[in-house]
C-alpha cells in the first residue's frame, strides 16, 4: 500500500522499518531530517512537509513527541490534513491526549477524512521486532481496514471504541508500566544496598511473583549501565500528566500515579532523554 509516516524517532524507525519489509511503499517526514536517514536507507521516501507525505499517501501515520507537535504537524498550513486526499485514513499513534484525539477525529470528519488514535506499547524492542501493542480508538470499519497493515508491526492489536478511547486505554496501561519501572527500581536498589547478587536478585524476581516486563526487559539494562532511551523518561512524565489530568476530569484519584509523576519529574531534570530505567538513579547507590 501507499503509506506515509510522520516521526521517524525510537518508534517511528522500527516502525517503518517493518512496514517496509512487508512490501509497503512508506513515505516519511521528520522535523529533523538526518534521523531519517536509516529508513530512507531501506526504501522509504523523503518528503519535505506533512502536507507532501498525505499526498502521496492512502493512510496517514504520525508518531511524534507531544500533544503539541501532533496539533502541529496535522493542522499547520502545510500539515496532514492539507495534503491528505479525500477519503484518506490518518492515523495518530503518538500517545497524546483523549481530547486532542476527539478533536482531531470531528475536524477530520468534517473535511472528509477517516481519523484513528492507535497509541502503542512494547517499546523500542516492540517497535524493531513488530510486536507493538495497538490499541485504536474511532469507527469500527476503518479500524478493520487498517489492521491488515497493523498487522506488520504488532502482536496484540485491539479497537477499544470511539475516537479517545484508545489514548484512554493507553493511560491505563501506562499507569502500569511507570508502577512496574519503580517497582523494579526499588528492588535494584534494596538488592544492592543489601549486599546481594543483583543477577541472582533479577533471576529470582523473573522468575516469581515479582516478574514483570519492567524486570524482564529493564533490570538487564540497568545491570549493563545501559541507560539508552527505548521509551524516554521525559515521554513517560508527559503520559502521567495526561492520565492525571483525565483522571481529575472523571474525579478519581490516583495516589500511586501522583507519586510517579513526581519521581519521573525529578528525574527528568537531568535524565529525562535517557531510558525509563534511569530511575534507579535517584538513589545514590545507583547515582555514581
Amino acid at each position: 500500500m501507499a503509506l506515509g509516516f510522520i516521526g521517524t524517532g525510537v518508534m517511528g524507525t522500527g516502525i517503518i522499518n517493518n512496514l517496509l519489509k512487508a512490501g509497503h511503499h512508506v513515505t516519511v517526514y521528520n522535523r529533523t531530517q538526518s534521523k531519517a536517514d536509516e529508513v530512507i536507507s531501506h526504501g522509504a521516501v523523503w518528503a519535505d512537509t506533512p502536507a507532501e507525505v498525505a499526498q502521496q499517501a492512502d493512510i496517514v501515520f504520525s508518531m511524534v513527541g507531544y500533544p503539541q507537535d501532533v496539533e502541529d504537524v496535522w493542522t499547520r498550513d502545510d500539515g496532514i490534513f492539507a495534503g491528505a486526499k479525500p477519503g484518506s485514513i490518518l492515523v495518530d499513534m503518538t500517545t497524546s491526549t483523549p481530547h486532542l484525539a476527539e478533536q482531531l477525529a470531528q475536524t477530520g470528519a468534517d473535511l472528509g477524512f477517516k481519523v484513528l488514535d492507535a497509541p502503542v506499547s512494547g517499546g523500542d524492542i516492540g517497535a524493531k521486532s513488530g510486536t507493538l501493542t495497538i490499541m485504536v480508538g474511532g469507527e469500527a470499519d476503518v479500524f478493520e481496514a487498517v489492521k491488515p497493515v497493523f498487522e506488520s508491526i504488532g502482536q496484540q492489536i485491539v479497537h477499544v471504541g470511539s475516537a479517545g478511547k484508545g489514548q484512554h486505554m493507553k493511560m491505563s496501561n501506562n499507569i502500569g508500566v511507570a508502577a512496574t519501572v519503580i517497582t523494579m527500581a526499588e528492588s535494584l536498589v534494596y538488592a544492592k544496598a543489601a549486599g546481594l547478587d543483583l543477577e541472582m536478585a533479577y533471576n529470582v524476581w523473573r522468575k516469581g511473583a515479582a516478574g514483570s516486563w519492567s524486570i524482564d526487559n529493564y533490570t538487564p539494562r540497568v545491570l549493563k549501565g545501559d541507560f539508552a532511551a527505548g521509551f524516554y523518561a521525559k515521554h513517560l512524565l508527559k503520559d502521567l500528566r495526561i492520565a492525571l489530568d483525565a483522571a481529575k476530569e472523571m474525579d478519581i484519584d490516583l495516589p500511586n500515579t501522583a507519586l510517579a509523576e513526581k519521581l519521573f519529574a525529578k528525574l527528568s531534570v537531568d535524565h529525562g532523554d535517557e531510558g525509563v530505567q534511569a530511575i534507579v538513579k535517584l538513589w545514590a547507590v545507583f547515582s555514581s
